[in-house]
């Protein structure tokens, strides 16, 4: 369930409301495209701005379109405990596969405080669970090796989702415990492979799951030669991606040039401007997707 190409699937939106038949015609490329697992409702789905309500449905939804072809593994985060436990367990109520679980934002938990957060979910839902390292959205240093160590000894504690940018934690988890890693940074799937991860939560799959599959089975099979072909092709398009602005900012503007979805956002988000716009259609044209 946790290997290979995961999609982190944006929320397209129109006039406002969240566009479902677009979601749908997502849900179906992705599964055309032989995409390994859709990952709705995290940082790339607009979570926090989602009502709960909002956050429920697309979940539903997703799982209810993917019907079993491929496991959904639904964003159901919170820096409420009891949020979390609530939104894990709707999840699994319409058969979602597993959940993305990121570290508690804003309030800045201890090491002791991440651990009590993740195992009270562990406990209350009967449903894997990927961890989600990421603590440039969370403030602190994010959960430690020690904390993820100790977390992998608990049941339905399954994966993480690295984005942290740093190897050398990455390293120190491979080595301290036998939880799948999973990149949370496009640009760094094959660094982190190197290391021992099994695939990534991708933002660009949005647009190339294809591309992104094919790397992540050349990892998979250990063919580095190949799959360094795939990343320098991708890392251009990737980088510019997560770097251009604040994910999804730069994806739902590169899918409405496409025209995928709508690049509309909900604030405090705001469009990508004019000139980080044209460098983003030129990264599309160099990469062969737009004339």
């Amino acid at each position: 369930m946790f290997t290979g190409a995961m999609v982190a699937l944006i929320t397209p939106f129109q006039g406002g409301e969240i566009d479902y038949q677009t979601l749908d015609e997502l849900v179906s490329f992705h599964l055309e495209n032989g995409i390994d697992a859709l990952v709705p409702v995290g940082t790339t789905g607009e979570c926090p701005t989602l009502s709960h309500v909002e956050h429920k449905k697309v979940n539903e939804r997703v799982v209810k379109m993917v019907s079993g072809q491929v496991p959904v593994i639904a964003g159901a985060g919170s820096n409420s405990t009891a949020e979390a436990i609530e939104l894990a367990s709707y999840a699994k109520t319409v058969g979602a596969d597993a959940t993305l679980q990121v570290g508690p934002y804003y309030n800045k938990p201890t090491q002791q405080g991440f651990y009590e957060h993740f195992k009270a979910i562990a406990e209350e839902v009967d449903l894997p669970m990927v961890l989600y390292n990421i603590p440039s959205r969370c403030g602190g240093e994010g959960m430690t090796s020690d904390t993820v160590a100790r977390l992998a000894e608990l049941d339905n504690v399954a994966a993480i989702k690295e984005a942290t940018g740093r190897l050398d934690l990455a390293s120190e988890i491979a080595a301290s415990c036998d939880l799948t890693i999973l990149s949370g940074d496009d640009s760094l799937t094959l660094p982190l492979a190197s290391v021992g991860a099994k695939g990534v939560i991708s933002v660009v799959a949005n647009i190339v799951p294809a591309d992104v599959k094919a790397m992540t089975d050349l990892i998979l099979e250990g063919d580095f030669v190949q799959a360094l072909k795939w990343h320098k092709k991708l890392f251009a398009l990737s980088k510019g991606l997560l770097s251009l602005s604040v994910n999804p900012i730069p994806i739902k503007a590169a899918m409405a040039m496409l025209d995928m979805a709508s690049d509309e956002l909900r604030l405090p988000l705001t469009a990508l401007d004019m000139d980080k716009a044209a460098l983003l259609r030129q990264a599309l044209v160099d990469y062969g997707l737009l004339a």
